[in-house]
């Protein structure tokens, strides 16, 4: 086990570090210890940009035992800390007053110049800022600082400050509830392990041998069509146009396929229709550069990193799987259970396969929650059909509810015809989410597949609810719905074509958790339990709720009926 005491040349670096943010007035007091490492390794970087800095952000224990021993006693002046015996128990810097001896020079007063604002704001100079023209001749320009509104409290007022400044329990019970499970790879900004390797060698000297660190990193796919020098292609693993997109790591396997031993995924089959803005994969192969993810004996979760904190070397061990990791107790906080106020089981996933401009919606009863994307007609060539404005205002959702919350997805002039569908169904436009596509190697998506003006790397999905009021002409909102868990930007990687992030699904069930969903032209990678999904691309159907089943067998009475013994249930079939 690594030891968590600091040596010299990092308590050297925290010290100086410290007092050169605190001298120009740089530092907001209260700060957690984790905002001030960032903000010390940040400077570092600014300054000296070649040098490596001794602490790393992993090195929290180190530092909140540096700054414990600055509270007794500190060479440049006094640092007061409070350490948060609630949650986390996290290390809370009170204020950071500088001595004599750290303080600058008295320097020659000089009246300000009249300047730009506009330029000031622009360029920034936190020193310009202290500057009084109405100071007295010789008076010292950084005397009294404006460092915290709580330079003036107690040491007792300041203790209290820091509690105000903090989150509640409630709220770091909701946070522990709806984190995200998803695990994160890290990817190495070297991209491959070569580079990784020189980097470090570089940086690092002869000592590091040839490690890399434990990030995720990618190998060029060199094919004869491949022309190195146009760079890297916008799409990686998505590209339809590239023979490697059914090998992508973004894309599961399907689950009746073996998964070969040291390999990612597997082979699943090509989508249809035509890609890379309109050419075929076999006729137009894709020239850019691509990449594929370089998996090897030593990588990924089954092995641990053990770092050697005096060279910052990384050799690779095999975890010892008899070992279990103790899990941290998880405490609940009972938020509102959606519309029946019950905690049921989920259904598994149902779907029907239908032409959704002819379908009966009214067989389908009401939803809580009305999830849709549909083919807007943005006036540009598309590899599915589209429909116009007229067919989607037209469009029967005002039957799926009473009471509820619907998420419509837009893109283009779609954001516009969007906002006038919603006036048009019934409905009020209450927020607005925006999805950040990323590629492989977790960059923004440059195309210029979409966008008349200015390249698309996001899409938008507008959160409305059905208008209904009260008697004094007030909307009246779902006092179901779940409010303020969670934010209005998803960063995620893009898949297939029209398919959107699973973090969107969460989004929703959290904020309305049992009830009643629906997925409108959704495919079959849509589905998911406690969700219905329509769609023209889904294969035979599958339901589950019987009274469902019943009505859609008596308004179509050509679909016949078949078991499904896998779920032991009934669905319906063409």
């Amino acid at each position: 086990m690594t030891s968590t005491a600091p040596d010299p040349s990092q308590t050297a670096f925290v010290s100086s570090g410290l007092a050169a943010l605190a001298r120009p007035s740089r530092l907001v007091f209260p700060i957690d210890s984790p905002v001030l490492l960032a903000k010390l390794i940040a400077a570092s970087a600014r300054t000296t940009p070649s040098a490596r800095p001794p602490l790393r952000l992993t090195d929290l224990a180190r530092f909140d035992s540096i700054l414990s021993a600055f509270s007794r006693t500190w060479e440049h002046g006094t640092v007061v800390v409070h350490r948060d015996d609630t949650g986390n128990r996290t290390l809370v810097v009170l204020d950071v007053q500088l001595g004599p001896s750290a303080l600058p020079r008295p320097a020659k007063k000089r009246k300000r110049p009249v300047r730009d604002e506009d330029a000031d704001s622009a360029t920034g100079d936190p020193e310009d800022e202290h500057v009084d023209a109405d100071a007295a001749p010789g008076e010292d320009e950084h005397a009294d600082p404006p460092t915290s509104p709580s330079r003036h409290l107690s040491r007792e007022l300041r203790e209290v400050y820091a509690i105000l400044q903090r989150g509640t329990a409630k709220g770091r019970l909701l946070a522990e509830r709806f984190r995200s499970t998803n695990a994160f790879e890290p990817v190495c900004p070297r991209i491959t392990k070569d580079d990784c390797a020189k980097f470090r060698a570089q940086a690092q000297g002869a000592d590091s041998g040839s490690s890399i660190c434990p990030r995720v990193h990618f190998r060029p796919i060199i094919r004869a069509h491949t022309d190195p020098s146009l760079g890297h292609c916008s799409y990686l693993n998505t590209c339809y146009s590239e023979p490697t997109y059914a090998l992508s790591p973004s894309i599961p396997p399907l689950p009746s396929a073996p998964r070969p031993p040291g390999t990612m995924s597997t082979p699943v089959s090509l989508p249809s229709g035509l890609g890379a803005g309109g050419r075929g994969k076999e006729k137009a192969p894709c020239r850019y550069l691509h990449y594929e993810v370089d998996w090897d004996e030593g990588d990924g979760s089954a092995f641990v990193a053990n770092s050697n904190t005096s060279q910052g070397g990384v050799t690779f061990s095999q975890r010892d799987s008899s070992k279990e990791v103790a899990k941290a107790q998880e405490f609940k906080l009972p938020i509102g259970l959606g519309p029946t106020s019950e905690d049921k089981p989920l259904l598994p996933p149902q779907w029907i396969n239908c032409d959704l401009r002819r379908f009966d919606y009214s067989v389908l009863g009401k939803f809580h929650v009305i999830m849709a994307d549909p083919p807007w007609d943005i006036h540009m060539s598309l590899p599915y059909g589209t429909m116009t404005d007229d067919e989607m205002r037209a469009m029967p959702i005002p039957a799926l509810q009473d009471e509820g919350l619907l998420f419509l997805w837009v893109t283009g002039r779609a954001m516009e015809v969007g906002r006038e569908c919603l006036r048009v169904w019934g409905y009020t436009r209450v927020d607005e989410v925006v999805w950040i596509k990323t590629n492989q190697l977790q960059r923004v998506i440059r195309t210029g597949r979409t966008g008349h003006w200015l390249n698309h790397t996001k899409e938008h999905m507008l959160v409305a609810v059905k208008t209904r009021t009260d008697s004094a002409g007030n909307i009246v909102y779902p006092s179901w719905c779940n409010r303020g868990l969670d934010t209005d930007v998803i960063v995620s990687e893009v898949r297939e074509t029209s398919r959107k992030p699973d973090e969107v699904y969460g989004l929703i069930e959290r904020m309305c958790p049992g009830g009643r969903k629906i997925e409108i032209f959704g495919r079959k990678h849509n589905t998911r339990p406690g969700w219905l999904t329509l769609g023209n691309q889904l294969g035979a159907d599958q339901l589950y709720e019987e009274d469902l089943k019943s009505r859609i067998q008596a308004r179509y009475p050509e679909r016949i009926s078949i078991s499904n013994p896998s779920a032991g249930s009934q669905s319906i079939a063409r």
